[in-house]
């Protein structure tokens, strides 16, 4: 391993999800809503051969005690990574915390946040 993958938390995976989205978005650019995009996703993820569940509902544990409200991600890739979709003029702190809160109601580790809705793709690594 490279200190890239001692810094970075599941590096190979984020380059292929990222790459993924930046080819969505190079394709279709901004403007469409979010479930286009999660579509348009999804079959990249395929074609890329990307392991992903798409809107997987996620169990919120307290106290050892499951509850009975779940959270919906968009996606799950490589059965370690939570994928927040966006289509948004900007990303804000609100949008960090949601997906941070989804790492927290979980095991998971790493998130990624990514907007379609601008110009240049943006996207974000929520590490809990």
């Amino acid at each position: 391993m490279d200190l890239l993958e001692h810094s970075i938390l599941y590096p190979k995976e984020s380059y292929k999800i990222i790459g993924a989205c930046m080819e969505v978005h190079k394709t279709l650019g901004c403007g469409f809503l979010e479930a286009v995009y999660q579509e348009a996703l999804a079959l990249e993820f395929k074609s890329r051969g990307i392991p992903f569940e798409q809107e997987p509902l996620l169990e919120i544990v307290y106290k050892g005690q499951t509850l009975n409200k779940t959270y919906k991600a968009d996606f799950i890739c490589f059965d370690q990574i939570i994928i927040e979709l966006k289509a948004l003029n900007k990303l804000s702190n609100e949008h960090i915390a949601q997906t941070l809160n989804y790492l927290k109601a979980t095991d998971y580790k790493l998130g990624l946040l990514v907007n379609f809705g601008t110009t240049s793709l943006q996207y974000k690594r929520v590490v809990l």
